[in-house]
C-alpha cells in the first residue's frame, strides 16, 4: 500500500468519524430560550470552565438576555476579561457589551466567608449574630470547612435565583477533583450543621444555667471528656458555644440545600459539562455525566475545549512526511553535475556564483518546506489522537449533544476574546473542521 493511499484512508476515517459524530450542542437556542434560567458549568479543574461561563455571559446578554455570571475560580481571570478591576460578592455591571437588544451582563466572584456571615445576620437578631460571627469556631468553619465553598455557591445561587433581576444566571462551579464535590457537598455540610453531633453539642445549651453545665459534666462527661482529647478543651467550648448561638439557625441549612437541590433538578436548569479533548479529561466528563443521569438533574451537553484543528486537513500526516523526506533526500543527492572544463573567463566564473547562489536558496526553502510539513504532520497526528479520545466518548454516551471549541493562539484577557469564543460555541465544531 502507498503512502498516499494510507493517507487517503486516514482522511477519509477521519471523515467519516465526524459524519458519524454526536448531536451538536444548540448553544443559541439554549441561550435563547426563556425558560432556561440557570446554566451550570461543570468539569474537572483546568478545562476552562471559567472562559465558557464568561463566554456564555457575554453571548447572551448581547442576544438580548439580562445575565449575571457567578464564578467560584480562585484565578480571578473573569474580572480581568471582562475589564472589571475586581470581583466580588456583589454583582458588578460589565462595561462594554452590546445592550441593543436590551441585554446587559453582571459578573460576580464568590466570597465564601461573606456569604455565610449574610446568612447569619439575615436570621439572627444582632447581638447573636454578633456572638456568632466572632466565635472562633465560626471563623474556621465559614473560611475553609469541607464542603463551605460549595455550600455557599448553591446558597448564592438561590439567592440570586429569588432576586428576580436577571432571567439568566450562569454559574462557573467551584474546580473539583470529583463529581461528587459539587454535587454532595452542600448536602454533607447541610447535614453536618444539623446533624446528630451537633444535636448532642446543642443539649447541654438547651437545658440552660447551672442545670445545663451540671448535665453537661455528670451525663456528658465521658463523651466530652473524649472529644476534649480529640479536639481540644478550648476548641469544643468554641464548638458548643457556636451550636448555642446557632440553635434557632440550623433547621435553614438543611431546608436550602434542599431547595437549591431541586431548584437544580427544575426544567429551567441546564448543565455544561466542560472538558477538554484529553483522555483524563474526558473520562472525569463521563463520570459527570453518569452522576448528574443519577441524580436527575438535566443535562444540555459537552463543551470540549482547546481542540485542535488544521486549515488544510485534506493532507494526511503520512503524505505530508512522505513529501518532507522526498525534500530532505532531494536536497542531499539530486545535485546538479560539476563541470569538466576550465572556466577561465569571467562570464562563466560570474554564472557559476549565480548558480551557487541560487541552489543555495533553494536548499534553504526545501529545508524550511521540509520542516512546515513535519510541523503539519504533528498537528494532523495530534487531530486523529483527539479523535479517538473524543469518539471512545461519544460511543459511551452516543446521546450528549457536544460543542467543540477549537484551541487559540493564546489565552483569552478581554471581551473580544470571549466574544470569539463564544462564536465557536455556538458553531458547535471547530473553524477548520
Amino acid at each position: 500500500m502507498t503512502e498516499a493511499t494510507t493517507g487517503t484512508k486516514t482522511g477519509a476515517r477521519l471523515d467519516a468519524a465526524r459524519m458519524d459524530a454526536a448531536p451538536r450542542l444548540p448553544v443559541d437556542r439554549l441561550l435563547d430560550d426563556p425558560g432556561t434560567r440557570i446554566i451550570v458549568c461543570c468539569g474537572a479543574g483546568g478545562v476552562g470552565k471559567t472562559t465558557t461561563a464568561a463566554a456564555l455571559g457575554v453571548r447572551a446578554a448581547e442576544r438580548g438576555r439580562k445575565v449575571v455570571v457567578l464564578t467560584i475560580d480562585p484565578a480571578r481571570r473573569l474580572a480581568q476579561s471582562m475589564g472589571i478591576d475586581s470581583l466580588d460578592n456583589t454583582p458588578r455591571r460589565v462595561k462594554g457589551v452590546d445592550g441593543a437588544d436590551g441585554g446587559e451582563l453582571h459578573a460576580m466572584m464568590l466570597d465564601m466567608k461573606r456569604t455565610f456571615d449574610e446568612i447569619v445576620e439575615g436570621h439572627a437578631d444582632s447581638e447573636r449574630a454578633e456572638a456568632i460571627l466572632a466565635n472562633p469556631f465560626y471563623q474556621s468553619l465559614s473560611a475553609g470547612f469541607a464542603g463551605t465553598q460549595e455550600y455557599m455557591a448553591m446558597e448564592k445561587l438561590g439567592q440570586l435565583r429569588a432576586r428576580e433581576d436577571w432571567d439568566l444566571i450562569v454559574v462557573d462551579t467551584p474546580p473539583s477533583r470529583s463529581a461528587l464535590d459539587f454535587l454532595d457537598a452542600p448536602k454533607r455540610l447541610g447535614s453536618f450543621l444539623d446533624g446528630k453531633f451537633i444535636r448532642v453539642l446543642m443539649a447541654p445549651a438547651k437545658v440552660g444555667g447551672r442545670a445545663g453545665m451540671k448535665f453537661l459534666n455528670v451525663g456528658m462527661s465521658l463523651m466530652t471528656g473524649t472529644l476534649s482529647k480529640l479536639m481540644g478543651a478550648s476548641l469544643l467550648k468554641d464548638v458548643q458555644t457556636f451550636v448555642a448561638a446557632m440553635d434557632t439557625m440550623f433547621g435553614g441549612f438543611r431546608t436550602r440545600a434542599d431547595a437549591t437541590f431541586r431548584l437544580l433538578q427544575a426544567p429551567g436548569t441546564a448543565f455544561l459539562v466542560v472538558a477538554a479533548p484529553e483522555p483524563d479529561a474526558l473520562r472525569e466528563a463521563a463520570y459527570f455525566v453518569e452522576r448528574l443521569a443519577a441524580e436527575k438533574m438535566p443535562l444540555a451537553g459537552l463543551v470540549l475545549n482547546r481542540v485542535h484543528v488544521s486549515g488544510a486537513d485534506q493532507l494526511s500526516a503520512e503524505r505530508a512526511l512522505a513529501a518532507a523526506e522526498n525534500l530532505e533526500e532531494g536536497g542531499i543527492v539530486d545535485q546538479e553535475s560539476g563541470n569538466a572544463g576550465l572556466r577561465d573567463s569571467a562570464a562563466e566564473a560570474d554564472a557559476t556564483d549565480a548558480g551557487a547562489a541560487e541552489s543555495g536558496v533553494d536548499a534553504d526553502v526545501d529545508e524550511i518546506t521540509a520542516g512546515l510539513l513535519r510541523l503539519h504532520a504533528e498537528r494532523m497526528q495530534v487531530i486523529a489522537r483527539e479523535q479517538r479520545t473524543r469518539d471512545r466518548f461519544t460511543s459511551l454516551h452516543p446521546e450528549v449533544a457536544v460543542a467543540e471549541v477549537a484551541a487559540l493562539p493564546g489565552d483569552v484577557h478581554d471581551l473580544a476574546g470571549l466574544r470569539a469564543i463564544g462564536e465557536r460555541l455556538a458553531a458547535g465544531v471547530p473553524a477548520g473542521a
